[in-house]
């Protein structure tokens, strides 16, 4: 049942998804497809879209054009002054075909959208034309024009986004088991960049096919193809750059001062806790690149520790190994916040920063549990618990306890027995 429990509300996202698919495709089947221009016309935006997705790409900016065509669907009202009557299923049936077009190439390449992403194009698609769809087709927005149009808009892509963000962080907490607040509150924070010139893009696109007709639709795709482009460049740095770090974490395993994969397991694990604490994104972006490189000043030592196992090593030579550490990540061009979790990672528990408290308990904990056969876990756990009152903090400990029992089958009940 542990196996199967996280897979229920991915399950019945997507079963919802594929719900509100056939009922609208059904009802599209019934009813013809109204203002056919209009619907090929969004509908070759969106799959244009979805042909120009970042291949591998599995965040919500990986097809902005998509998104904002499909928005752009979902809010328009008139085309060139004349009222559009293409309602509900005719909105979600047209994004769905049309991403699912769009995505064949990739998906033949081992790409394209993945379950998740589609599912929730197509509630949240469906959401935001149930608000706005059935009224526009009423006249009741007609009236309205300036600045309570604009902010009718805004609201309801505000809220769209909200819907978003949810159906994003509620699979994430159901596989993973981290706090559903932070991960909401992360998915939100990651809308400020991208996903937001996508939702303006996407309200500009309605009201100025509503005025000026189907033409301006390519007027407004140049900027936001050439705004991903500019993504996708800097996707490519911040992979050449955590590419750099991994390889400047990995030089400890080649001196011999570290075992092979140990700050990769370190960083692995590390994030994991830190996810469970609720760090943000940047957050646990400076975590992970602490704790790859948090054995780097051993390469300043003229006697290596042997197994490269610093935990066990007295305090001030713990703190001297931290300093060396920090100095080499500064020169290294690496953000300074990261320098300083290495050389803090052997303070006084106090006074050290959360994502020092999490490299130094992550550390000694993979330490001691490695190569200690199968009761390693359990070992290391209790040896951590032991020494909280000053070495180790009994809240980072803790979170490190849980990621483990959710990840190992059959440790869960003896580290919470511990």
């Amino acid at each position: 049942m542990r196996g199967v429990r996280p897979l229920l509300v991915p399950a019945a996202i997507h079963a919802c998804a594929g719900v509100v698919a056939l009922a609208c495709l059904a009802s599209v089947l019934w009813n013809g497809l109204e203002d056919r221009p209009v619907a090929l016309a969004f509908g070759a935006l969106v799959t244009l879209g979805e042909l120009t997705r970042r291949a591998g790409a599995e965040d919500r900016e990986a097809a902005p054009l998509g998104a904002a065509g499909a928005l752009a669907y979902v809010l328009l009202g008139a085309d060139a002054g004349q009222p559009t009557h293409h309602g509900v299923a005719q909105t979600v049936t047209v994004v769905l075909a049309a991403s699912l077009a769009g995505g064949v190439p990739h998906i033949a390449h081992g790409g394209g959208p993945l379950p998740d992403q589609m599912a929730r194009r197509v509630l949240t698609v469906a959401f935001a034309a149930v608000c706005f769809q059935p009224l526009s087709g009423q006249g009741t927005f007609r009236d309205w024009c300036g600045p309570a149009h604009a902010l009718l808009l805004l609201a309801l892509l505000a809220l769209t986004a909200l819907c978003d963000a949810v159906l994003a962080a509620a699979p994430a907490h159901a596989r993973t088991g981290w706090p559903f607040g932070p991960l909401l509150r992360e998915e939100l924070r990651g809308m400020a960049g991208i996903t937001s010139a996508v939702c303006a893009t996407g309200a500009v696109m309605a009201l100025a096919v509503a005025v000026a007709g189907l033409w301006a639709l390519p007027v407004f795709s140049v900027p936001l193809l050439l705004t991903q482009l500019s993504y996708r460049r800097y996707a490519a740095v911040r992979a050449t750059y955590r590419q750099t770090i991994a390889s400047l974490a990995r030089a400890t395993e080649i001196a011999g001062c570290t075992p092979p994969g140990h700050a990769r397991r370190v960083a692995e694990l590390g994030v994991a806790v830190g996810r469970e604490l609720g760090l943000s994104g940047p957050e646990l972006t400076v975590l992970e690149y602490a704790a790859l490189m948090h054995d780097i000043g051993q390469l300043s030592l003229v006697d290596p520790v042997p197994s490269g196992a610093t935990a066990g090593l007295p305090v001030a030579e713990q703190r001297r190994i931290a300093l060396l550490g920090g100095a080499v990540v500064r020169q290294t061009g690496v953000d300074a916040a990261v320098a300083v979790v290495v050389e803090r990672q052997a303070d006084p528990c106090a006074e050290q920063p959360v994502a020092a408290r999490i490299v130094r308990a992550v550390n000694a904990y993979e330490e001691k549990a490695r190569d200690a056969g199968p009761t390693g876990a359990l070992t290391a756990l209790e040896e951590l618990r032991l020494t909280t009152a000053g070495d180790y903090d009994p809240e980072v400990v803790e979170s490190l306890a849980r990621v483990l029992s959710r990840g190992r089958p059959g440790l869960s009940d003896r580290v919470r027995a511990g």
